[in-house]
């Protein structure tokens, strides 16, 4: 990964002040013609971070997708502050483009405190991630099989190394269990401000996050006729994390029902601390061809 992948991450996490609790954002394209939803949701959790106080980051935050967003244009965040308690901090963050809200976002945050512990059981056996082909050699490697349309942004450099431990050929129709992982980080050495690290955590999130939800259909993620949009997301943040040290995201989906699919996931540090966990919901529709 390249020192230009690391500055366009915090460029992007890097929000534009217009006004008092409004910021402005700039995107970023990853081929599928709209805006990408992690992007938007790091986006209002650093706006949101913003107006709180540095005692306490986010503990969760919850986002709802309304329109797809238009890649032309800048994202404006409108933050609404809506409790700041003793211990706890709300906020709503609402985004906007084009005079309409595309997205919406809560989010809480909780100053550090002491209590009681414990996790499900630790990492998994897994190959370590400095063996595992990353996932854009991956899919430079097979080119030629992408459209020639978005071929170059599909192959372009990463602000993530995405590591897969059972890579799936992307183009393919075969049917596979509705789970994957992989390593995941930062493209490189990111600041030491948490919320750089959570903001950095919430953009990777929702990468490749419902397509777990496609492999027991046997759907390819650019299957002809395919409308795949994330519909929700949610994020908790357990413990202190780096975003820019290695951590396991595994991700399993229970249900696809009523052209909805259902992901969730974990997300475990190097050494086995489980430091987050994600839900999805998301449109999966095909679009039949019209009759002639």
């Amino acid at each position: 990964m390249s020192a230009d992948s690391l500055d366009l991450l915090l460029a992007l996490l890097d929000l534009e002040p217009l006004e008092v609790n409004i910021y402005r954002g700039q995107n970023r394209d990853l081929g599928t013609g709209r805006v990408y939803g992690g992007q938007v949701f790091a986006q209002a959790l650093v706006a949101a971070r913003r107006t709180v106080g540095d005692n306490r980051e986010a503990h969760s935050a919850h986002g709802y997708f309304i329109l797809p967003g238009d890649l032309n244009a800048p994202i404006v965040y409108f933050v609404d502050r809506l409790r700041d308690g003793s211990s706890f901090t709300t906020r709503r963050v609402t985004a906007i483009q084009h005079g309409r809200a595309i997205f919406n976002l809560s989010a809480s945050f909780h100053i550090a405190e002491e209590g009681p512990e414990h996790q499900a059981p630790p990492l998994p056996d897994v190959p370590h991630p400095d063996t595992l082909t990353p996932e854009l050699q991956l899919l430079r490697d097979m080119a030629d099989r992408i459209p020639e349309s978005i071929r170059s942004v599909v192959t372009q450099e990463r602000l993530i190394d995405v590591r897969p431990i059972d890579p799936i050929d992307p183009t393919s129709s075969e049917k596979h269990a509705p789970s994957r992982r992989a390593w995941i980080r930062a493209a490189g050495r990111l600041p030491d401000d948490p919320g750089i690290h959570q903001a950095a955590l919430a953009y990777a999130s929702d990468y490749g996050l419902l397509v777990t939800a496609l492999q027991p259909h046997g759907i390819p993620y650019r299957a002809r006729g395919l409308q795949l949009a994330s519909l929700d997301h949610s994020l908790w943040m357990h413990r202190p994390f780096r975003a820019d040290e290695w951590m396991l995201y595994s991700t399993d989906s229970p249900v696809t029902s009523g052209a909805r699919g259902f992901v969730r996931g974990t997300i475990h540090s190097q050494t086995g601390e489980l430091v987050a966990s994600v839900a999805q919901e998301g449109l999966i529709r095909l679009r039949k061809p019209e009759l002639g």
